[in-house]
């Protein structure tokens, strides 16, 4: 059974629709600035990729957000512009929510737990372990969509969400639901996130935000963090025609694999991360040529990168990974963690619907292990007609989308 993208919603550090998001990467804007949520006083980083100008009560009104954390109220926010694009959905049993987080609650356990030092264990908030826990943002969709199918929240670090998306598209495809809200929600942009990441030193200590997030760059020291939700409604292609709902993209292909090597650091050869791009392409039934653009995990830490390049290549061959466009939005966006592959999938479909390939914005120190197209610094126009979207996590997870741009057939 066919499965296609019918409602996007993203909150992010680029703007809180999906329109503004695209919009940006379009124009190379990188939104990563000076961390303004928390003091930095101790800390070697001081950059992040923070969201802006969110105010939750806009989105949820007064109540939700004092029940919530910040990554579930993102994911809240985010499900009413896809659910509004999409004109709604079918709720009941064939509607299924699969809805990430890499983290969780980190903010309101960061919280929580001073509270427990400084006053006891009588003053923790009975809201703890609700807002903490990693399913909630997907439980709160359920309940808000009536979502009585399945109800799942796939945690794979960095390919969450990617996971999510497939997950759900393998679930409509074999036709136990006919929609599916899919995607990814993080909010670890607090002292708490910032320095377990950093002590890892996978994060960029730049105090330049043109120069901190730099994937594929000689001069790469890491990745920033970023924040934010991106949720999709996925559906077979019988219930979009159906309901005479508008289709963004068709998911062609998913893969999945594990590295098994080692907990933070990807298989140097990259031939994890190929297996589950080759699975992803073939079962969208593509060839390696026919593939357009990839939207690459390229976090901008020295192994992912390196292994990242030699995975394309052994995905796609070496002679046409050389000839296929590759950026990474991460540039922009900064590192979302469990919500990066979310929002990254929706800027893989605006790239296959505009026919425009975001750049890879702060590339400029070519790396000789990194010897592929990265589009750097500027966007391009491109006929696109398949894109792989890659996402790995820590762990050795690795997570492929194969998307399709939608042509009415």
């Amino acid at each position: 059974m066919r499965v296609v993208i019918t409602g996007m919603g993203v909150i992010s550090p680029l703007g809180l629709t999906v329109s503004d998001f695209w919009n940006s990467l379009k124009g190379g804007v990188v939104g990563i600035g000076r961390i303004e949520g928390f003091d930095t006083a101790g800390l070697e980083v001081s950059l992040a990729a923070e969201v802006k100008n969110f105010d939750p009560e806009f989105f949820l009104g007064r109540k939700e957000p004092r029940r919530t954390d910040r990554f579930s109220q993102f994911a809240l926010s985010a499900a009413l512009e896809a659910m509004k694009n999409a004109g709604g959905a079918p709720s009941g049993p064939r509607l299924g929510v699969i809805v990430s987080s890499g983290v969780g609650g980190l903010k309101i356990m960061e919280e929580q737990i001073l509270v427990m030092d400084k006053k006891g264990p009588d003053r923790v908030s009975p809201l703890f372990i609700p807002e903490m826990i990693s399913n909630m943002a997907a439980g709160l969709l359920a309940i808000k969509y009536g979502a009585t199918g399945l109800c799942s929240c796939v945690v794979t670090a960095c390919a969450s969400s990617v996971n999510a998306i497939g997950e759900g598209y393998r679930n409509v495809s074999h036709g136990y639901m006919d929609a599916c809200i899919v995607g990814g929600a993080d909010a670890c942009i607090n002292r708490t996130g910032i320095s377990g990441f950093a002590a890892m030193t996978t994060l960029s200590t730049s105090s330049d935000p043109a120069r901190a997030s730099i994937p594929f760059d000689l001069e790469r020291g890491g990745f920033v963090m970023g924040e934010g939700s991106g949720i999709l409604l996925i559906e077979s292609l019988e219930s979009a025609l159906a309901r005479n709902t508008e289709i963004f993209a068709e998911i062609a292909g998913y893969g999945v694999s594990c590295d098994a090597y080692h907990m933070t650091s990807p298989r140097p050869d990259g031939s994890g991360a190929a297996a589950a791009m080759a699975m992803a392409v073939a079962e969208a039934g593509a060839a390696p040529g026919e593939i357009s653009y990839v939207n690459a995990h390229g976090t901008g830490t020295g192994p992912n990168d390196t292994a990242e390049t030699k995975a394309i290549k052994a995905a796609l061959g070496e002679e046409v990974a050389r000839k296929t466009p590759i950026s990474s939005t991460k540039s922009m966006t900064g590192h979302l963690l469990g919500a990066a592959g979310a929002i990254e999938t929706i800027a893989t479909v605006m790239a296959l619907r505009d026919g425009f390939i975001p750049p890879t914005a702060g590339l400029k120190v070519p790396d000789p292990e990194c010897d592929l197209d990265y589009v750097p610094i500027e966007g391009r126009k491109a006929d696109l007609r398949y894109a792989l979207n890659n996402s790995f996590g820590f762990g050795g997870h690795n997570a492929v989308l194969c998307l399709k741009r939608w042509d009415g057939r």
